[in-house]
C-alpha cells in the first residue's frame, strides 16, 4: 500500500490556462458589476455605508460630491501597491483589475436607485454586495484595501486575527457614519454588513453544503454494505479505540449530501438502532465517489 508510486503530475496545457484565466476574469468583472450595482442602486441613494474603504469612499463623496468609483480606485491604489512584495503576484493583479472594474462600474449604475425603503435597502442591498463580494473573494481578489493591509499585519504581527482587525476597521467606519448620517442610518449599515458577510460564507462555502458523517456501530460491515447499496456512495472503515473501554472499535465514515441524509440514517436506524452517529460540515469535496445532487 505504502510502496506505490505517486501518479504522474498532469500539467495543464496553455489552452486550458488560457480557458481557467478567461473564465476567473469574466467571475471577476460579474462580482464587480454586482457590487456596483448595490452600492448604486440601492446603499448609495440612502446612505447606508458598507465597510472598510468602500465604506470610507462613500462617507467622504456624500459630502464632497467627489466620484466615488475613483475614490474606491484611489483610496486602494496604496494598499495594492503594498501587497506586491508581500502577497502573491496573481492575487495582487486579479485585485487591482477587480477594483478598476468596480470604479468603472459605479458610473455605469450611479442615479439607477431601486428604492428609498431602508428596510429593502439592507435586506437586498447586503444580498447583492455579499453576492458580488463573495465572487470575487471566490476567484483570489479582493475589493477592499483593508482586508490587504489585515493579512499584512496579521503576517508580521501575529497580534490580532484578520477578523478582529477587520471588525476593528468597521466599527470605526461605522461610528463615523453614525455621527455623518445618524445612528439609525449607521445600525442599517451594521445590518447590511451582517447580511453581505452571510451570503458571502454561502457563496464561498457553496450553497449545497455536504455532511461527513462518522458511526460507531459493532455492525459496521452491514452498516457500509447498506449505505453503498442504498445510496450508491463509497465509505470508509477506520480504526479507533474507546477512550473509557480501552476497546478496539471500527468506524464508519462517509460524505453525504445534506438531501441524503436522511436516507442515511434511516439506514443505520434499521441495523443498528443505538448506533452513535456524529456529523459534521463539510464545504467542498472533490474527486472520490461522491456525487453531488
Amino acid at each position: 500500500m505504502f510502496g506505490r508510486k505517486a501518479p504522474p503530475i498532469v500539467k495543464k496545457t496553455k489552452k486550458q490556462l488560457f480557458v481557467e484565466y478567461l473564465l476567473r476574469y469574466i467571475a471577476l468583472t460579474v462580482g464587480a458589476f454586482i457590487t456596483a450595482a448595490a452600492l448604486e442602486c440601492f446603499l448609495v441613494p440612502n446612505n447606508v455605508i458598507d465597510g472598510g474603504v468602500i465604506g470610507c469612499s462613500m462617507i467622504i463623496s456624500s459630502f464632497t460630491k467627489f466620484n466615488l468609483g475613483i475614490l474606491i480606485f484611489i483610496i486602494n491604489i496604496p494598499f495594492i501597491i503594498l501587497a506586491l512584495t508581500k502577497l502573491q503576484k496573481s492575487f495582487v493583479l486579479q485585485t487591482f483589475y477587480s477594483v478598476a472594474v468596480l470604479a468603472f462600474a459605479t458610473n455605469l449604475f450611479h442615479s439607477h436607485n431601486f428604492t428609498h425603503d431602508l428596510l429593502l435597502t439592507t435586506v437586498f442591498g447586503g444580498m447583492f454586495l455579499g453576492l458580488g463580494v463573495g465572487i470575487i473573494l471566490r476567484n483570489n481578489a479582493s475589493l477592499d484595501g483593508t482586508e490587504i493591509l489585515s493579512i499584512i499585519l496579521f503576517q508580521k504581527y501575529k497580534l490580532f486575527s484578520v477578523g478582529q482587525m477587520l471588525m476593528g476597521i468597521n466599527l470605526l467606519v461605522y461610528t463615523v457614519a453614525g455621527i455623518s448620517f445618524g445612528w439609525d442610518k449607521a445600525m442599517y449599515s451594521i445590518m447590511t454588513y451582517f447580511i453581505a458577510s452571510r451570503v458571502i460564507d454561502m457563496v464561498i462555502e457553496g450553497f449545497n453544503k455536504m455532511k461527513s458523517v462518522r458511526i460507531f456501530s459493532p455492525y459496521y460491515k452491514e452498516i457500509g454494505s447498506s449505505i453503498m447499496k442504498e445510496l450508491d456512495i463509497s465509505v470508509t472503515y477506520m480504526r479507533g479505540l474507546g477512550g473509557y473501554s480501552r476497546e478496539e472499535k471500527i468506524i464508519t465514515y462517509c460524505i453525504v449530501s445534506r438531501f441524503d441524509l436522511p436516507k442515511l440514517k434511516e439506514v443505520v436506524n434499521q441495523i443498528d438502532p443505538s448506533a452513535f452517529i456524529a456529523i459534521g460540515e463539510v464545504f467542498e469535496v472533490q474527486g472520490g465517489r461522491f456525487k453531488s445532487k
